[in-house]
């Protein structure tokens, strides 16, 4: 197999991050983009895991912005009836169980209206009519936000390679990155198991192995992968498609429908995570864990009691990578030209992949992006000191209070 054509701008990684980051620089008219995947098809790590799941509720207004700028590209995305991201804008509650999340939730909602985000609370009633399966007497308070919902990570990132590839950007599968050229500090190519291909740029969208890829030019970044779960059941009646998707923070839940079934994940109180210095280019194998399930079940038990009944269909599982602040790593590094981070995700690569894009588009493009994007650099990780157990300890925190409360 002859080896893929040079290009200006090389993007290592096919998941939506990769796949979503290209179709935003094919918008901005970048179209000499070649995007390299070493499995022999899109979509088939991390994100194939996903749930899918699109949440616009955040704590910043920063992050509100960057899923609000998703959920336009997804809505975008919808309207091609050949290649869409299956993307259903049900709208999603957020259930609070205990005083001290309504007052985060009414923090939640404050930071949304700054953001020009639509939210309101809802009676319980309210909520019932919405999800008439579920009992909302514990409830507290429950956030509405019409303008969440879910895809499928699949059909997101094949969306995203129809428009890349009529924008002009190439896509190579079956295709590795062993290793990366430089010189005088400059990228200028990457070796391939397909041979060499010279480059400018080289963006790291590798997820999982984007701390391998980073390795390659010399930095070491704590990007550390934490095992995420998430179980769909048997068939259940009543899973109507349209149906908003729910959280339940106190819970550590989340739920919704999924094709006549109910898709159900959470958040571990014990994480595990695996040491990326451990591993090359495949990562330690999952098995799943029927004891977090059980948890996950246990915890919505009280809300939607027949889930005890039901038996489980299937369980996904993959290693989305945290940061150990909880910040995406963004943008090119000072001691490498021409090396872009994408990666460091927390959870947020498939519903975060349009804006994530669009921030790593500011940092390449502007020559002073927003002080949010400049916080994302990875050289806040090589300018200060930092040791490894401190970093994947951070890291699992991160993911055990995924739904903390937030003072």
């Amino acid at each position: 197999m002859a080896p893929p054509i040079d290009a200006e701008i090389v993007i290592i990684g096919g998941g939506a991050v990769g796949c979503g980051v290209a179709y935003q620089l094919a918008l901005a008219g970048m179209s000499d983009v070649l995007l390299l995947e070493k499995e022999n098809s899109v979509a088939t790590a991390t994100t194939s895991q996903a749930a899918g799941l699109v949440g616009q509720v955040r704590s910043t207004a920063e992050r509100v912005a960057l899923a609000k700028w998703s959920v336009e590209t997804f809505t975008q995305l919808q309207q091609d009836p050949q290649a869409n991201p299956s993307w259903r804008q049900v709208g999603s509650l957020r259930v609070a169980l205990t005083d001290e999340r309504v007052d985060e939730f009414k923090r939640l909602a404050r930071v949304a209206s700054d953001a020009a985000l639509e939210v309101h609370f809802l009676e319980n009633a309210e909520a019932e009519r919405l999800w008439p399966a579920l009992n909302f007497e514990r409830a507290r308070a429950v956030l509405h936000c019409p303008t969440d919902g879910y895809l499928q990570p699949y059909d997101l990132t094949m969306a995203y390679v129809k428009k890349c590839r009529a924008l002009g950007v190439r896509i190579e599968t079956s295709t590795e990155v062993l290793d990366i050229d430089q010189h005088e500090g400059r990228i200028t190519g990457v070796q391939t198991n397909r041979g060499p291909i010279a480059c400018r740029t080289v963006i790291n969208a590798a997820g999982a192995h984007a701390y391998q890829i980073a390795g390659m030019v010399g930095l070491e970044l704590p990007i550390v992968p934490v095992r995420h779960e998430f179980l769909i059941t048997v068939g259940c009646d009543g899973m109507d498609p349209q149906l908003p998707v729910v959280r339940i923070p106190d819970g550590s839940i989340y739920l919704r429908s999924e094709v006549g079934a109910l898709l159900l994940g959470g958040w571990e109180s014990g994480a595990l995570d695996a040491d990326p210095r451990t591993y090359g280019s495949t990562v330690p194998p999952l098995e799943a864990d029927y004891d977090a399930m059980a948890f996950f079940v246990e915890q919505l038990a009280p809300l939607f009691p027949r889930i005890e009944e039901l038996g489980i269909r299937s369980i996904f599982k993959g290693w989305p990578t945290f940061t150990p602040d909880g910040r995406f790593i963004v943008g090119e590094s000072r001691r490498v030209r021409g090396f872009v981070m994408a990666g460091g995700c927390n959870a947020h690569g498939v519903s975060g992949s349009a804006g994530i894009g669009r921030h790593v588009l500011e940092s390449m493009q502007k020559t002073d992006p927003s002080p949010y994007v400049r916080s994302l650099s990875p050289d806040r990780f090589l300018d200060h000191a930092w040791n490894w157990d401190q970093a994947r300890r951070q890291a699992r925190q991160l993911y055990e209070s995924y739904y903390g409360i937030d003072s």
